[in-house]
């Protein structure tokens, strides 16, 4: 968990909450060219939503606020060997707008891990972010160090086959659920590339 004087923030002070937070994420495939993801809290209420193109060459996710303004611009990096995702705020791709890189941490694992580099230390030594996956599941969990600060957890149902998909969250303390979120998201559009 993040400790009480560490604020984990990627995408902004105002997806920091100083409790633990439950999401659920809920994934439909609307069409072959759009997948769309709904963000709740425990009382239904939609925090975030993401949409985007399934089929694209480029993948392209941007993801709103409550009231539609863009949060952040997720890009994967075109014939990327270990499946590369760039972060910017809003919806821009400007250099000064880069959040962090997020790319597999082998380009021929089996299972779905992820290495994170802020902003401030991608050319630098080593990832700031690790999320490990499990061999037999969507769930994972994402790190800071030795420190878990998000858990995800897939929920199978009958509409998992039909293109609806649910994730449960659990965000620690002061850690930015915006930044969580969008680490389901690349996972998932891996796991199905």
């Amino acid at each position: 968990m993040a400790s009480d004087d560490q604020i984990i923030k990627v995408v902004g002070d105002r997806f920091c909450v100083p409790y633990t937070l439950e999401l659920l994420v809920k994934k439909k495939i609307q069409s072959f060219s759009n997948a769309h993801y709904d963000v709740f809290d425990t009382t239904g209420n939609v925090l975030l939503q993401v949409d985007g193109g399934v089929w694209n060459f480029h993948k392209r996710r941007i993801m709103k606020d409550p009231a539609g303004l863009p949060v952040i611009t997720l890009r994967e990096k075109a014939l990327s060997w270990k499946q590369q995702w760039l972060i910017h705020q809003g919806e821009s791709s400007e250099r000064n707008h880069f959040l962090c890189s997020v790319k597999r941490s082998n380009a021929l694992q089996i299972k779905n891990n992820l290495d994170v580099y802020l902003a401030s230390s991608y050319k630098g030594d080593g990832r700031d972010f690790r999320v490990t996956g499990s061999y037999t599941s969507l769930s994972f969990k994402v790190r800071k160090g030795n420190s878990i600060i998000a858990e995800v957890s897939h929920n199978f149902t009958w509409g998992s086959c039909k293109g609806k998909e649910s994730f449960k969250v659990k965000v620690y303390p002061e850690v930015d659920y915006a930044f969580i979120v969008a680490l389901i998201v690349i996972m998932h559009e891996n796991d199905n590339a």
